[in-house]
């Protein structure tokens, strides 16, 4: 298994992970014209780590905007990460905002109360 990556456009978003450290980072705007379609080759490689993920696994979300369909598929990724925490592993979520955007922060709470992993609110000053 490699570590995954896609790189950022005007519609969606940077996608870094990586095996050896357990840690992805996705960040950049996520409005592609079809999510399920963006997103299946993540979907599907975060299947497979599942399966033998990092003792540690760190998602660092900095996303300037996501659509609501984008939003579905963060759960989704989400679902699988909670996978990795019945495993056993220790799994964090980090939901970066900037200090003004109450959308970006709000979008992090909710996200809190559906998923069960750890999501540290990280505020970034401007």
């Amino acid at each position: 298994m490699k570590n995954f990556y896609l790189a950022e456009t005007s519609k969606t978003p940077k996608i870094e992970c990586e095996l050896d450290s357990g840690t992805f980072h996705i960040s950049g705007r996520s409005i592609p014209e079809n999510s399920i379609e963006f997103y299946k080759p993540l979907f599907d490689w975060l299947d497979s780590y599942v399966e033998n993920p990092h003792e540690k696994t760190e998602m660092n979300v900095q996303l300037e905007y996501f659509n609501t369909s984008s939003s579905k598929c963060l759960v989704e990724v989400f679902r699988r990460l909670e996978k990795v925490k019945e495993k056993g592993q220790e799994v964090a979520i980090n939901w970066f905002y900037e200090e003004d955007d109450e959308d970006m922060e709000e979008s992090g709470e909710d996200f809190k109360e559906i998923i069960n992993i750890q999501i540290n609110m990280m505020e970034i000053e401007e």
